[in-house]
């Protein structure tokens, strides 16, 4: 039974992305599944939030640049022709071994390119450097000092990006090429591949909920809470909070990165939009309207929100409207909207549950007032 509940969740999220998809097709209106499936991906960065500031209690607002970081690398190696490099020895060995692979480029001839499985690597252990030299030295520092030093890393991304030629200026990578994954799945932008690409997104989304979840209820779990909750009452149980803070840091740099090259593989580009401040900062505001500690409220408004602003629902007011909803959510459901829900949904379920008498109306065994008479 307990097993069931605990996974009851994921099974929800399993069915409900599947009727989504049904209902959409059955409406005539599956072209909305590319906007869903980039607003999945913008969930992940959004769910490393949830761990770094919701459970271990740091505020980080640079996290658009690390998305960046996985996006740039993996498209500027796929993208880049490294033919008309001098070919060492060891250039062959990586042509046999598919790091390198030819394709034809936009004028019909031979590039030489990195290919995206190698690309993805690179992009992740470059992020897990880059975090650590970040993370180290700005986790020990506390309270908006650490938002200011990771939010001057995201203007530093930024900069960089906008500024350096070979990824575009800001122009961004374009021509991205698409991700064979195996098993039959690409991640790729093409029409016939939406429906696709729609539940690869939600099948890595869900997976990396699952992680989080077993994380955040393990012995790292209970840590990372006693460093948020009481950092100096954790140091003096013995607790290494530099290492677990640190380690939640990196991990949410990871998905962030993953998440950027996901996201830009599957529209075949990247634009420095996605490195600014704004864009870090909007990824708070939606950890923060989810209820910042809680894994699926974090989950539900990140999409439900990052959906309506690709749509373009709210039109040129869209930061207005957000604004405005994230204000309403603090002020009336600060731990998020899902728990209010719950409350309200297990109150209801309570209440059918006790059947009231047919002549009194109240519950079987109630007190009316009047003495018993035995």
């Amino acid at each position: 039974m307990r097993f069931l509940q605990c996974n009851t969740p994921f099974a929800t999220f399993a069915v409900l992305a599947v009727v989504t998809q049904l209902v959409l097709r059955a409406a005539g209106m599956e072209y909305c599944l590319t906007q869903l499936t980039m607003a999945l991906y913008y969930a992940l960065v959004v769910l490393g939030l949830c761990l770094v500031t919701g459970h271990a209690g740091q505020v980080s607002l640079g996290h658009a640049a690390f998305f960046a970081i996985g996006g740039y690398t993996s498209a500027f190696l796929t993208t880049h022709d490294f033919g008309p490099l001098p070919e060492p020895a060891w250039a062959t060995g990586l042509k046999q071994a598919r790091v390198l692979i030819e394709h034809s480029d936009l004028y019909g001839g031979t590039a030489l390119s990195v290919s995206p499985w190698a690309a993805v690597v690179v992009a992740l252990l470059l992020t897990f450097v880059v975090a650590h030299l970040i993370g180290y030295p700005a986790l020990r520092l506390k309270g908006h000092y650490l938002a200011m030093a990771t939010l001057g890393f995201g203007l530093i991304v930024s900069k960089i990006v906008v500024g350096t030629a070979q990824l575009g200026a800001s122009d961004g990578i374009t021509g991205v090429p698409e991700w064979p994954l195996g098993f039959g799945l690409t991640v790729s932008g093409r029409r016939t591949l939406r429906v696709e690409n729609y539940y690869i997104a939600c099948g890595l989304l869900l997976l990396t909920l699952v992680l989080l979840r077993n994380l955040i209820r393990s012995r790292v779990g209970r840590a990372l809470q006693a460093i948020h909750d009481r950092e100096t009452a954790a140091n003096a149980m013995g607790i290494n909070t530099a290492a677990y803070k640190l380690g939640a840091f990196v991990l949410s740099a990871l998905l962030a990165a993953l998440a950027g090259v996901f996201f830009t593989h599957y529209t075949g580009s990247i634009s420095p939009s996605e490195a600014g401040a704004l864009k870090s900062v909007r990824y708070l505001a939606l950890a923060a309207a989810g209820g910042m500690a809680s894994l699926w409220g974090v989950t539900a408004m990140s999409v439900i929100l990052n959906y309506l602003s690709l749509r373009g629902f709210f039109g040129s007011y869209d930061n207005a409207v957000f604004g405005a909803i994230l204000i309403l959510i603090i002020s009336l459901a600060p731990e998020g909207p899902l728990k209010p829900l719950g409350q309200w949904l297990r109150h209801g379920l309570n209440r059918n549950h006790h059947p009231r008498d047919e002549t009194t109306g109240a519950p079987p065994g109630a007190s009316d007032g009047a003495p018993r008479i035995h």
